[in-house]
């Protein structure tokens, strides 16, 4: 029970940072389908980081040094969405879903790349990040504590006193509700949803890099994030772009992903001799399920996919 709680904690982890992640970007107008992308991309920034980072360094700054370098690769790369989104008006769902797929395949060649230029018996996609992912892990009698868990928690609370308590936020919100009425009070539509972009590829990043780190000490980027980007998305809106209701839904998502890794221990569940196929299928399952459900009677932001136009009113 104590290792499904451990898995339940570091999968919603994930969850709650991508999902925060996409809710920014449409609380301020633009959908971001490739939050799959800006995962494997922020994870890539943050394994090599942890790959070469000194040995002997004070965890504090390895947590620090990882937790930015993970943040500004997946910011970067959200960077490609909002300049074809915002300022060239490209369809939303296109670019997102290309973001999807030059994401991974970035991250395949860079890594082979460097693995051939270190050994030329090492063509692998895999980087190998062992020594540094222990700065994030603390043991607590027979429950591993991950720093990760808390940062989520941190940036839960920081989002929901963004969105809903300060002049950014409620002018993010504007945007994305009524961007020719936030105009004419004098706010920057343009440069509000680039924010929201950008806020969204950080924590997509941030996200990337807890899932991969998450239960294992190496990661071969052919396999991507195995659609906790998507995953992601459908907690944001069972969670109707609400930080609170996010947390809440990913927790539910996360001990669903989570039995995957630990049925094993459940003498109830191994009785049943279902495969083990289907417990790793069970939160796609689900979030099916609840989409075909709740996605009818979802309110998402009113103005969310349609490109913005100054002239417009």
């Amino acid at each position: 029970m104590l290792l499904l709680i451990q898995y339940t904690f570091i999968f919603a982890s994930v969850l709650t940072l991508v999902a925060l992640g996409g809710c920014f970007s449409e609380h301020g107008g633009v959908i971001n389908i490739g939050l799959e992308g800006i995962m494997v991309i922020g994870a890539l920034g943050g394994a090599l980081t942890m790959k070469y980072i000194p040995a002997g360094m004070p965890a504090v700054v390895v947590i620090l040094l990882v937790v930015l370098a993970s943040v500004i690769s997946g910011m970067i790369f959200s960077m490609l969405l909002g300049i074809a989104a915002i300022k060239f008006s490209a369809d939303q769902t296109l670019v997102g879903t290309a973001l999807n797929l030059l994401g991974p395949a970035v991250a395949v060649v860079l890594v082979r790349a460097i693995n051939t230029a270190e050994s030329v018996d090492n063509v692998s996609s895999t980087v190998v990040y062992r020594q540094a992912k222990k700065s994030f892990l603390v043991n607590i009698g027979s429950f591993e504590f991950n720093w990760f868990m808390l940062i989520a928690l941190l940036v839960l609370i920081a989002s929901y006193i963004v969105l809903y308590k300060t002049k950014f936020g409620l002018r993010l919100c504007a945007c994305g509700e009524h961007p020719q009425a936030a105009d004419s009070v004098g706010i920057n539509v343009y440069k509000m949803r680039c924010a929201g972009v950008l806020i969204s590829g950080g924590l997509g990043g941030l996200g990337g890099l807890v899932y991969i780190t998450a239960g294992v000490s190496e990661w071969k980027f052919e396999n991507g994030v195995a659609g906790f980007g998507f995953l992601a998305l459908a907690v944001m809106i069972f969670g109707q772009w609400r930080p609170v209701n996010i947390g809440l839904t990913a927790l539910l998502f996360g001990m669903f992903r989570a039995l995957s890794n630990v049925y094993m221990g459940f003498d109830a569940l191994v009785a049943l001799k279902i495969p083990s196929a289907i417990y790793n299928m069970l939160p796609y399952i689900i979030s099916l399920v609840v989409l075909v459900f709740v996605s009818g009677k979802s309110r998402a932001p009113k103005a969310e996919g349609i490109p913005y136009d100054k002239g417009a009113r």
